[in-house]
């Protein structure tokens, strides 16, 4: 990827992503304890549909007191039930969060001060233009069945409905043929936490590249 393509505040960026139960948030805990900024936009999207969230007005405008729970949160059971079967209202939830989420990131890129940044994104292949907003992009990979019992046991889901969730993610063909850097996440930790000490130091070093080459490619 052409690192002149590298998003807000012109500082080296990766996109990670992974589908549901890969281990984003283990992967992402890890960069940060090595000194990146994550950016998390699953957390940005929760403090958005919160109680006197930012996007409650809007949503509840949209959709109806149906889809705010009692505490006047988004219920987001509720609403992955409705966008899951309707594409429409995916489409009209997707227009009030993705503007929203989109400015929350670029704040907190401005005022990051790790060695780089990382943007965690579970639909980045799915949702446009995140990967005009990296430079790079890297996925979390694992086999399904790694996925499937991870989430059962997490979410106390059944199959059917974890099966359900993945079917609305790209496959993890798709993922594969985005990334430009893939970490596997079905061992142990030990395992992945070389992975991801042999990745740090390569971003440590095409941070420092681009400081120095901002239009080359990395």
């Amino acid at each position: 990827m052409d690192s002149a393509r590298a998003p807000d505040a012109g500082k080296f960026s990766v996109g990670l992503t992974g589908g549901i139960g890969c281990g984003k948030t283990a992967v992402s805990d890890r960069f940060a304890a090595l000194g990146a900024s994550i950016i998390d936009t699953d957390l940005i999207a929760h403090a958005l549909t919160m109680p006197g969230g930012a996007a409650m007005d809007a949503l509840l405008h949209e959709f109806g007191p149906a889809f705010v729970s009692t505490d006047g949160a988004l219920d987001r059971v509720r609403m992955r039930e409705l966008v899951f079967s309707d594409a429409a209202a995916k489409a009209r939830l997707e227009a009030i969060l993705h503007p929203r989420i989109r400015a929350a990131t670029a704040a907190a890129a401005a005022v990051a001060s790790g060695a780089y940044l990382i943007y965690v994104v579970p639909l980045l292949i799915e949702s446009g233009g995140w990967r005009e907003r990296v430079a790079r992009v890297l996925v979390i990979d694992c086999p399904e069945e790694v996925q499937i019992a991870r989430v059962m046991r997490r979410n106390a889901m059944s199959e059917a409905q974890v099966r359900a969730i993945m079917a609305n993610q790209v496959s993890r063909a798709g993922r594969l043929a985005a990334a430009d850097d893939v970490l596997v996440n079905d061992g142990s930790l030990e395992a992945l936490d070389r992975q991801i000490a042999l990745l740090h130091a390569q971003y440590l070093a095409f941070s420092e590249r681009m400081a120095l080459f901002p239009v080359q490619r990395l």
